[in-house]
């Protein structure tokens, strides 16, 4: 099978060292597979998104060695229709479902799904996303390479939003429909994300679209185990330090440290040839030091 990954960051903002690690890992594992790695720009969200973000995210990959097998970038704030064609047909097969549901509300709850159950209510139409209904489906067990089994329940996974209220695609549905379009066969991501492997796959299954492997990363923590994140003001990438930083996470991520005489483009080539995901098997996070 042919290898094809992804690193699909959010123009909201520079890269940090949480970002670099998980954008390292995705390259390398392209790398060791001799596959191809592509760069994916994920802005649904257009008043987040700034085109000098994105502009310097693609500078701060490059000068960490870090350049996408092909020039061609998927950008997601084009592909509304497209998304809206796979809506259309969840809705054809009556699996979509109003819920009004506000974020209050939700916060309250104590699981994603909708627990006022709007399938059996009258929800406002206008200030309803849409959700699509998974209790068909069979229970289902999914194998992550770092992780071990990850279940999908319909019980526990019952429905999940797939459009937003604001007329947007969500990012289970877009994220799934692009991977397909895309021929991604792994995906290479934060262990924060591992929770959404039971919904994706769900609608990948009644898309009938592919299921690709996955290979969840620890997730780089402050002290007291806070994600470091763009929302929390981590500090964005040095690129006149991008060796540092790139020894760095290859330690964060238990992998053998490269010759200190290497290159940038050196180091990345010699941690691709000795890539050992097993090492951070099950690891789920680690502190910054």
């Amino acid at each position: 099978m042919a290898y094809v990954g992804r690193f699909a960051p959010s123009p909201t903002g520079p890269l940090h060292l949480g970002s670099l690690l998980a954008a390292l890992a995705s390259a390398l594992d392209a790398a060791y597979h001799d596959g191809t790695w592509l760069l994916r720009i994920e802005d649904l969200d257009p008043h987040r998104c700034q085109p000098q973000y994105e502009r310097q995210i693609l500078a701060q990959l490059a000068a960490h060695g870090l350049i996408a097998s092909t020039t061609t970038r998927l950008r997601q704030s084009t592909r509304s229709e497209i998304y809206r064609h796979a809506l259309n047909e969840l809705k054809s097969r009556g699996l979509i479902f109003p819920c009004d549901c506000t974020r209050k509300i939700l916060a309250q709850q104590t699981e994603a799904c909708c627990e006022r159950d709007c399938r059996s209510r009258q929800p406002d139409l206008i200030q309803s996303a849409l959700r699509v209904d998974l209790t068909a489906l069979p229970r289902a067990q999914i194998l992550d390479r770092s992780l071990g089994p990850i279940i999908f329940d319909p019980e526990r996974h019952r429905d999940v939003v797939v459009w937003r209220r604001d007329g947007v695609a969500a990012y289970h549905l877009a994220v799934v429909v692009d991977d397909a379009a895309q021929g991604v066969t792994d995906v290479v991501r934060g262990a924060d994300l591992a929770s959404s492997v039971p919904w994706q796959t769900a609608i990948q299954r009644l898309l009938g679209l592919p299921e690709p492997r996955y290979l969840h990363l620890p997730v780089l923590t402050d002290a007291d185990g806070t994600k470091l994140s763009k929302r929390d003001h981590a500090a964005p990438l040095a690129d006149g330090q991008a060796i540092t930083a790139i020894r760095q996470a290859l330690g964060w991520l238990r992998q053998p440290q490269a010759p200190n005489s290497l290159t940038v483009g050196g180091t990345i080539r010699w941690a691709a040839e000795h890539w050992q995901p097993q090492r951070f098997a099950g690891l789920e996070s680690v502190a910054y030091e």
